[in-house]
């Protein structure tokens, strides 16, 4: 058989360019070796830009289960800084808790409804790129088959075997030092702190709740979600792990390390399966490229780091959002030339900037002596108003733009929801200019705050822009050839 484009891997980031390239009237086959949903406890929610920009496609409101977009977050943490963001003027940091199986599980609905076919139970075996093509190898219930398809996005993880097959490089570091071992637990009442609802723990004092919080021996951090899950997590360099399972005796023995104090944590209870797991060491690597020829990788295909600030999804996501609509473009026959390649020139540096800021972070949130010295300098610092602000931007990604781009589009509610390119025209003097692309581009009035028009990409960046009353079309018609090909002919 054939497709426009197999999707290696049904995981969020696969997902998410599967509904991208749908919406963008590109179907793509989705392959996924697991047969049924994850039960491997993973992110606990999404922070930074891509939770307003869910809401740019109607999907937050999914994941909350009530109307109304994001509010920024008074606050969330830096290297186990608590960052104070209450009062700061254009706060760009939002946080959405919602474990990654419930992220997954309303991806995988919002496909289906979009006629997306994931095949569970299939497996990439083997992979040969032609000129035109390329040919995969799947294992399946069915027994092997050959698949052909014009391009292959590996949306498989860490350990993408789209990435190895291809041959792919994976530079970076392995930092072998750290472990850390989390476990869901059941908290007594009177461990609660009433004013922080953080952990209040006899002979210690309080962990505050979702926030790193470091010791000279390691770092702690406490986690009790609106469901009622409550997670504890300790790592430390000084207790190296062992080859036999991870049991809750454990955890609770490196959190008394951690801490200095027992912390009289029970058992979960309810329905499972609960989260018990060690991590030894950790990855940080970026891809040589982003794209062979018909190939592409996607989110931790392409990247992994540290968890540290919870990063993964805000970049993995945004990745395939950015992603979608130019495949599709391609797919469809409308791409300029050199759209897909600023998929890479786009996104690696924001990788890169992730991959810096999350070592930073933990170096910062390590043990001993000489950090805790470099951590009294950073408090120091952080008592300035504009190094949150930078620190905020860090985290949420809207502290860079891309090449010639304007920022972030504002909420122009509904009309983000199909992914189409919107020129956004309240003079109501453009739409002679953009007629040549009406195929492809959308012209629409939506109440700006400041712009009288706008050129908007369908990741919600701004391609164009003009604030006066009768602006004059020449940028507008450079920027609609750059980013959406050659105008339609006229018959």
């Amino acid at each position: 058989m054939s497709s426009d484009v197999v999707i290696v891997g049904a995981g969020p980031n696969g997902l998410m360019l599967a509904c991208e390239l749908a919406l963008n009237g590109v179907r793509p086959l989705v392959l996924e070796r697991r047969t049924g949903p994850s039960t491997e406890q993973r992110a606990n929610g999404l922070v930074g830009q891509i939770v307003p920009m869910l809401h740019r496609r109607g999907l937050y409101e999914r994941l909350t289960g009530r109307p109304g977009g994001p509010e920024p977050t008074p606050g969330h943490v830096f290297g186990a800084f608590p960052l104070r963001l209450a009062g700061l003027a254009d706060n760009p940091m939002y946080t959405l808790l919602a474990p990654q199986q419930k992220i997954e599980a309303m991806l995988g609905e919002r496909a289906a409804e979009l006629g997306v076919e994931v095949r569970g139970g299939h497996e990439l075996t083997g992979l040969d790129q032609k000129d035109d093509r390329v040919v995969v190898d799947v294992s399946g219930p069915g027994g092997p088959c050959r698949i052909e398809a014009r391009y292959v996005v590996g949306a498989d993880g860490g350990r993408s075997m789209t990435r190895k097959l291809t041959g792919f490089a994976f530079p970076g570091v392995t930092d072998d030092d750290a472990v850390s071992r989390t476990a869901a637990v059941d908290v007594p009442t009177e461990l609660i702190d009433p004013e922080s609802g953080g952990l209040r723990i006899p002979g210690y004092g309080v962990v505050p709740p979702f926030q790193h919080h470091r010791t000279e021996r390691g770092m702690v951090a406490f986690a009790p979600f609106p469901d009622g899950r409550n997670l504890i997590t300790a790592a430390t360099t000084a207790r190296p792990a062992g080859d036999e399972p991870v049991t809750l005796a454990e955890v609770l023995e490196t959190l008394h390390y951690v801490l200095g104090a027992e912390v009289p944590l029970l058992p979960p209870t309810g329905p499972g399966p609960h989260t018990l797991r060690r991590l030894a060491g950790g990855n940080t690597r970026i891809a040589d490229s982003y794209r062979r020829d018909r190939v592409i990788l996607l989110g931790d295909a392409a990247h992994v780091h540290s968890a540290i600030g919870g990063p993964g999804l805000n970049l993995g996501l945004q990745d395939a959002v950015n992603l979608g609509w130019k495949l599709a473009a391609l797919v469809r026959g409308w791409a300029p030339a050199g759209l897909l390649d600023t998929y890479e020139s786009e996104r690696r540096p924001v990788a890169e900037r992730v991959v810096m800021h999350t070592q930073a972070q933990g170096l910062l949130a390590g043990p001993g002596p000489a950090v805790t010295a470099l951590r009294a300098l950073f408090a120091e610092l952080m008592e300035e108003e504009a190094v949150v602000r930078r620190l905020a931007a860090l985290i949420a990604g809207t502290d860079f733009r891309y090449d010639g781009m304007g920022g972030f589009a504002p909420d122009l509610g509904p009309v983000t929801h199909r992914a189409r390119p919107l020129l956004v025209d309240n003079t109501g003097t453009l739409a002679g200019a953009v007629a040549p692309w009406r195929d492809r581009v959308d012209l629409v009035t939506v109440p700006l705050p400041a712009e009288s028009a706008m050129l908007v990409r369908p990741d919600n960046y701004v391609a164009w822009s003009s604030s006066g009353p009768a602006p004059s079309p020449d940028g507008l018609v450079v920027a609609l050839r750059r980013w959406f090909g050659a105008p339609q002919l006229s018959s």
